[in-house]
């Protein structure tokens, strides 16, 4: 086996170990919030993960390629949409865990607006 082979099978065996986890977070967390930390680190870590480890196997052919891009897009738009869940959720008055330590935007507000 090639070092390309054998580094893409760590790529991917580390990215399906955070899908696992973050899949299991999903499942034993206590609120939204916390759920979705979970969920964006299994996407961004795990997915990108298992992507990039398929770039280098397959390299810069089309499947390589295809796999980076999407890497990249997804790297783009999963914090920025886990952001926007989350503040959506908070504006909603969905509750924090009753054992949660610190409220960051709790009192920051502007005509009854969340900044």
């Amino acid at each position: 086996m090639s070092l390309n082979i054998v580094l893409g099978y760590i790529f991917i065996i580390v990215g399906l170990c955070f899908d696992f986890f973050g899949c299991l977070g999903l499942v034993r967390l206590p609120d939204i919030y916390n759920r979705l930390q979970a969920s964006t680190k299994c996407v961004t870590l795990g997915t990108c993960g298992i992507l990039f480890g398929l770039f280098i196997m397959y390299g810069f052919s089309a499947i390589g390629l295809k796999c980076l891009l999407t890497a990249f897009f997804i790297l783009l738009t999963s914090p920025v949409s886990t952001h926007a869940l989350s503040r959506a959720a908070y504006k909603s008055k969905v509750k924090l865990w009753e054992k949660s330590v610190c409220d960051e935007y709790k009192g920051k507000t502007t005509d009854n607006k969340v900044l």
